[in-house]
């Protein structure tokens, strides 16, 4: 049985009880940062062996993760923060399993995406999600294809490019409302509203740290 565990986005509360019931009943646990998984772990006092999945090493991992499941393991995935498969090559070994008829079991919890989402006070009745831009091929051209969007797009952005990024949306989307949510749980969560101009403006004044969301108002 294969469990997508989702798990806290920065304050360690969020984790559900049910999350914490399957940690301590799986037999290993595949994560995309072992550090960052150990850590959390160690703060609910469970002991699990943590092997990692990521972007590198998923190639050779999912054929292991399939013969463990195969031979009656219980495996708990996880991302570094959320819920696996946004944004991540979770989604690979879950398509495995399904093929091979491997039970394939949700534990809900906390998502980045839809929390910010649920205090930018924009409308998200429609939006597409775009995840991470291109860092360079491929992005002027995902950014054009946007312009004309009429759903609130959601993407996520580092603290170090996020002034180019509205840059580029000014330049290829245009002027919108724009919604920066960083660090959402955390110490200094902070949600930022303004146009693209607004923003690059105060950001230039002013950086940012920290994960951002950010939410682009549709063409209307």
């Amino acid at each position: 049985m294969l469990y997508i565990v989702a798990t806290p986005i920065g304050n360690l509360e969020d984790i559900t009880l049910r999350a914490i019931r399957v940690f301590k009943e799986v037999d290993f646990v595949f994560a995309e940062d072992t550090r960052v998984t150990k850590k959390l772990l160690n703060h609910l006092e469970i002991e699990k062996i943590v092997y990692r999945y990521d972007e590198h090493t998923k190639m050779h991992q999912i054929s292991n993760i399939i013969n463990m499941l195969e031979n009656g393991n219980k495996i708990a995935l996880v991302t570094d923060a959320g819920t696996p498969c946004i944004s991540d090559p979770g989604f690979e070994v879950v398509n495995e399993a399904l093929n091979k008829g491997i039970k394939v079991i949700p534990i809900p919890g906390a998502s980045a995406m839809t929390s910010a989402g649920s205090v930018a006070g924009i409308s998200l009745r429609r939006f597409c999600f775009e995840g991470f831009l291109p860092k360079k091929k491929g992005r002027q051209t995902l950014l054009k294809s946007l312009a004309n969007e009429k759903r609130t797009i959601i993407i996520f952005e580092s603290p170090h490019r996020i002034e180019r990024t509205l840059r580029d949306i000014e330049e290829f989307i245009g002027v919108r409302e724009i919604v920066i949510v960083r660090e959402i749980t955390k110490i200094y969560e902070e949600i930022l509203r303004g146009t693209t101009t607004e923003l690059i403006e105060r950001l230039a004044k002013n950086p940012i740290k920290g994960e951002i969301v950010l939410l682009i108002k549709g063409n209307e």
